[in-house]
């Protein structure tokens, strides 16, 4: 193996899963611990796996990060759109007649963008809150990670009104440290949607970046209530909620 020059023994090496090359081939030697921990093996191993393009041309600093993020890349919001009730949701308020659960498109709705999605949480005619805490460490992102290479981190939310109702929506993200300290927060203010609407589905997004060292949490919060003050599920409809971290 001494022998064999750089390009062969990175085509080797490539082949070879990522965490046996942090934990096992980095410990080899100095000369594979210099290869691993350098830009060009994992230039080759986000070509074999159809990761690079102009994004990681572009924004990637660090190609090993860049790698494992997008590997990574999953929606770390549990029962994003009421498949499993209220499950993994906290800190929930239920305000009026509370949180209910409904078919896409429902009374006076309209179907949603994506025929992956087939439920909805609706809010009646008093706030309805419902809120997520994400581990980040929990979920594999690693401190050094988030406190230098800090990735984006990337929100987004869909709402909708009833045709025959008006309605309130809000959403608040905020990035926590280990205490729960709040280190940056994204608040939409209070959307209001006429009586006199379409039904249609609006989605709301918020990317953080260069947030600074700390976060170890995320924490998602959504809700809203109707205008009309009707007894039952005439407030506003959400579903689709993603939280991702990106390179």
């Amino acid at each position: 193996m001494e022998s064999l020059p750089d390009s062969v023994l990175l085509r080797i090496l490539s082949s070879i899963p990522a965490l046996e090359l942090l934990l096992v081939c980095r410990l080899v030697c100095c000369h594979w611990r210099d290869l691993v921990d350098g830009a060009a093996l994992w230039i080759l191993k986000c070509q074999q796996e159809g990761l690079t393009g102009v994004e990681a041309e572009e924004d990637a600093e660090n190609w090993q990060n860049f790698y494992f993020l997008s590997k990574k890349r999953k929606n770390l919001i549990k029962n994003p759109c009421g498949e499993e009730d209220l499950e993994h949701w906290g800190e929930v308020e239920n305000g009026g007649d509370g949180w209910k659960i409904e078919e896409l498109p429902g009374d006076f709705g309209r179907e949603f963008p994506s025929e992956e999605v087939h439920k909805y949480f609706v809010t009646s005619y008093e706030w309805c809150r419902k809120a997520q805490v994400i581990d980040l460490r929990a979920e594999g992102y690693w401190e050094e990670l988030m406190d230098t290479t800090q990735p984006k981190i990337v929100v987004r939310d869909w709402y909708a009104p009833r045709r025959d109702s008006g309605c309130l929506y809000e959403l608040c993200v905020q990035l926590l440290s280990d205490s729960h300290h709040v280190l940056a927060e994204y608040r939409s203010g209070t959307v209001t949607i006429p009586e006199d609407n379409d039904g249609s589905w609006t989605e709301i997004s918020h990317t953080f970046s260069s947030y600074g060292p700390g976060v170890r949490h995320v924490r998602f919060e959504h809700g809203g209530c109707d205008t009309r003050f009707w007894q039952g599920w005439f407030g506003v409809r959400v579903t689709g909620s993603s939280l991702t971290l990106q390179p």
